[in-house]
């Protein structure tokens, strides 16, 4: 493998993560808007305070690379985002909705934890150890982010059904849904 197309690549994945993180800055307002419960969206409020800094740090390693974080869209991102805006816009009772805003952010957190594993690979691999660390950094950030969804999707109880049926319920929304859709 030549240097040169892995610096290349390097550069191409930590333009599609700052195109991410910028488009989630503009998202995470209008989730915590939709949020039910207060802790889900503190929660939403303080990733929106750690994506700044997320930013932040991937700003200082366009500055050392000498290179402008700028020129790329991240597709899937903006395909996540648009899914938490659907979620954010269901009728759902209150906790049923934060479940599903809860699911959209975790898909989020899925992403942003593959994207940065890779481009934390890559600068180890360049010897880019300033960017390894401030990677490793945000990285971990979002690993404990996804635990934390995870454990207010485990505090939603949802009244008068048990949890298979609120889950047959959601999911039989979903694929009604999904059906409308391709129709």
């Amino acid at each position: 493998m030549q240097q040169s197309e892995l610096k290349e690549l390097y550069i191409d994945e930590l333009k599609d993560i700052y195109s991410a993180e910028t488009q989630l800055v503009k998202a995470l307002p209008k989730m915590a808007k939709a949020a039910a419960s207060d802790e889900l969206r503190s929660g939403f409020e303080e990733h929106l305070e750690q994506t700044k800094g997320h930013v932040a740090r991937l700003d200082q390693i366009f500055e050392e690379l000498e290179e402008k974080p700028t020129g790329k869209k991240c597709m899937g991102m903006e395909g996540l985002i648009k899914e938490g805006n659907e979620a954010a816009g269901e009728d759902y009772e209150d906790d049923v909705k934060d479940s599903a805003l809860i699911g959209a952010a975790q898909r989020v957190e899925h992403y942003e934890i593959a994207a940065y594993g890779t481009a934390r690979a890559i600068a180890k691999k360049l010897g880019e150890t300033k960017a390894f660390d401030l990677l490793s950094k945000t990285l971990q950030e979002e690993k404990d982010t996804d635990v934390k969804l995870s454990d207010l999707a485990d505090q939603i109880e949802v009244v008068g059904e048990s949890d298979d049926e609120a889950e047959e319920k959601v999911s039989a929304t979903r694929t009604a849904k999904a059906k409308s859709a391709r129709a």
